[in-house]
Formats: C-alpha cells, structure tokens, sequence
C-alpha cells in the first residue's frame, strides 16, 4: 500500500507527498500533461523537442544539470503520446535545489537561439539515427498511420517527419511552452523522508507565484471503428523478413485493458510465451517474437513483432502466427496458465515499488489517469480477470478486418 497526502496550490499545481523514510534520497517528479497527441500533423515532434529544451536553461539559471550535480543530484525526462515527464533525484537535505531548478523553467524558460538551434539538431539527428538510418528503425512510423487514420496516435512522439522540427520557428516554439508549460497543466509528486508541511511551503514558496496559465482541454478526433483489414509492404536493407501486426484496443481506463495486457503475458512473456514456445523453438518459424500492448491513455494497439529465420516465407510464418492468436480466442486459457500471468504481473509491480523515483512515476501517472488512489488498486484488478474475460477481450480484440500488418522484407 503506498500512502500519500496531495494538495492543490491556487494556480492549480497538483502536488503529491508520499512518505519514505527508508531512504536519504527524495525523488521531484513533475508530469505535464502535454504529449504527441497534441501536436498539430503538420508541426509533429515538439513535445520531445521540448524534452530537451527544458534541459537547456531558464531566464535565471543559464544551466539545469550544474546546480544540480553540484548538490548530488541527478536527471532525466520522456515523451510519450500522452504526457511529458521529468525526474530527479537528491539528497534529502538537498531538496530545495530541486524546487529552485524545476520552478525557474516552469516560470520562464530560456529561449536564446543557440539553445533552440542545438537542441534542435539533436532531435532531428536523432530521428535519423535512430529511425532512419537504423535497421527496422522506421517499422513503427509505418505502422502507426496504417492502423490510425485520424487520431493524433498515427504518429510516433519523435515525429512524422524531421523537417517539421528543422523548418519551426522560434515563435512556434515559445506558443507551445506557453500553452502547455504551466502550473495547472502539471502534477508534481515529492517522494523520500519528507514531511507533508514541510512540501507545502516549498511549494508555495517557488511555485506558489508562477501563472496558472491554461488547462490543457483536448477535443481530439476519435478514430472510427476499422472495418477492414489493412496491409503494407515495404523493402529495406535489412538481414530478415519481418512482420508487425497490430490490432486496435481498449483505453488504458477501460476494464478490459487488463485482460488486453495479460493475453500479451500469455503469448509473449519470455520464453514460456506461447509464441516463444511454438513459433520459434518448436516450429523455428521466428528468430524472434514479441507481443505487448501500446499502453495508450486513450484506444491503444495490441502489437506483434516478429523476424523471420532465414528461407522462411512470410506466407508460412503469418498463418502459423495466426492459428496462435485463433487458438487463444477458441479456446479458454487454463487457470494455471492465467495465474501464472498474474503472477508475474504482481511480482513486477512489488518490484516498481522498491524504488522511491519509480514511487514518484507512479503517483503522478495515475494521478493523471484520474486518481492517484489508482495504484493502490492495479494488483486487485488484475487478480478479479477471470479466463472467460480473457476469451471475451481477445475475441473482441483480435477480428481479422481489426488488424493492420506491415510486411517488412529484406531487400537481398
């Protein structure tokens, strides 16, 4: 059970303690609630732009990570399609350091042209490392816009294309920071030896002053029911064949999510997975395979990743990746093989519990879900799925006109 205290500030900043007296480290998490989906299609990638631009100075502080270091402290930050989170950790008699730093570029972000054009080309030299000029590097930049056809999800958090953050502009940048970097667009949960008093009146005092600003209100376009299957076949540089499938689900709100992220364990948690099982040490179809689900706050995927071995054809190793996902929706799981699942799932959350910065993630990712209370919560609603929800979400899940693949053939 973890225990916390929150609190509101008048300009809207959520504040979360939780109490941890095991360690001398304090862990600042802020979460603003500002991710891909809110970009607009012709101007994708600036909310990971923003990651690292938060890192490159504020109006009073010239230097994020110097301070900090100086005071034992450490830092990091991602983008994902729904929010934007930045950590630290310090010691505990530290802390205030963290509140200074993270309060001055929530008040007044630097935006001096160096800054912006170095960061700038770090995110665009990232694109092309990592997603262009890696092999399989731009699967998931295909993927997403074969499944999505109006929802912001059909591109990825580093964007569609590079030139959308080669071609921005200085002003672009500055609206966005505004609209979205402010007190009640944010959740900060302080997480170590702390006193709950002790947090409100570091709060007010370095956050207390800074404009609420605007309360991110989405009206985001709800992607239509797919009705037909959907293909796309690609040749690239790459040693095997391999093949993504990915097939719409739940919301990470909706009750089935849990059933959605168990089916993913029963096929694909290491090697006692289904699909390592049968696809890859009994038939040798894959050299690797891997199901898991988008995690989405709003309707995610339920995505499989396989590479082919050498001489196998596509045609084989997708009707025998296609009786495993029958299988499992003709046929009811045993509750062995369920509580195994279960299992694991328990075991992994007991783990993100023995750290107090994954505390902190925690806290602040459900509070943003609607209620921090939430993580309190997650083992009993995993263990209440019962085999028959598992059938029932995998049928609903896994029709053949819900599917999207992408065919990825090596060129030679």
């Amino acid at each position: 059970m973890t225990e916390f205290d929150r609190f509101t500030l008048g300009n809207g900043l959520r504040v979360i303690v939780h109490h941890d007296a095991s360690t001398p480290i304090v862990a600042m998490n802020i979460l603003y609630n500002v991710g891909s989906r809110d970009e607009h299609p012709d101007r994708t990638g600036f909310a990971h732009l923003f990651e690292h631009l938060m890192f490159g100075g504020s109006v009073n502080i010239p230097r994020y990570d110097e301070p900090l270091e100086r005071v034992g402290g450490e830092n990091n930050a991602f983008t994902n399609n729904d929010f934007t989170n930045y950590y630290l950790t310090v010691p505990g008699h530290n802390l205030e350091t963290a509140f200074w730093l993270e309060s001055d570029r929530m008040l007044d972000l630097a935006f001096s042209t160096k800054s912006f054009d170095v960061q700038r080309n770090v995110v665009v030299e990232e694109f092309r490392q990592n997603y262009l000029n890696q092999p399989y590097g731009d699967a998931w930049l295909l993927l997403r816009p074969l499944a999505y056809k109006v929802h912001p999800y059909k591109w990825a958090p580093i964007g569609i294309d590079p030139s959308h953050i080669e071609q921005a502009s200085m002003n672009e940048v500055r609206d966005f920071y505004k609209r979205f970097y402010n007190p009640c667009n944010a959740i900060m949960v302080i997480a170590g030896n702390v006193e709950t008093d002790e947090i409100k009146a570091l709060s007010e005092k370095w956050f207390g002053v800074i404009d609420k600003g605007n309360l991110n209100q989405r009206k985001l376009p709800v992607e239509p029911e797919q009705t037909e299957a959907r293909s796309l076949t690609v040749h690239r540089d790459v040693p095997y064949d391999a093949i993504y499938k990915a097939w719409h689900m739940c919301s990470r709100a909706d009750d089935g999510f849990f059933a959605s992220d168990l089916i993913s364990d029963i096929l694909s948690a290491g090697q006692s997975g289904r699909l390592y099982q049968q696809l890859i040490k009994k038939l040798r179809l894959f050299s690797e395979i891997n199901a898991f689900i988008s995690g989405d706050m709003e309707a995610g995927l339920f995505v499989v990743t396989g590479k082919l071995i050498k001489g196998v054809s596509l045609a084989e190793a997708e009707l025998a990746l296609q009786q495993e996902i029958d299988e499992i929706c003709n046929n009811l799981v045993s509750e062995m093989e369920l509580q195994k699942v279960k299992n694991r799932v328990e075991a992994m959350m007991a783990f993100s519990e023995m750290r107090v910065l994954d505390k902190a993630m925690n806290l602040a990712y459900y509070e943003l879900l609607g209620d921090a209370e939430l993580v309190n919560t997650l083992v009993q609603k995993y263990a209440f799925v019962t085999i028959n929800d598992i059938n029932a979400e995998a049928k609903k899940m896994f029709r053949p006109e819900n599917c999207s693949t992408l065919y990825y053939i090596a060129k030679n």
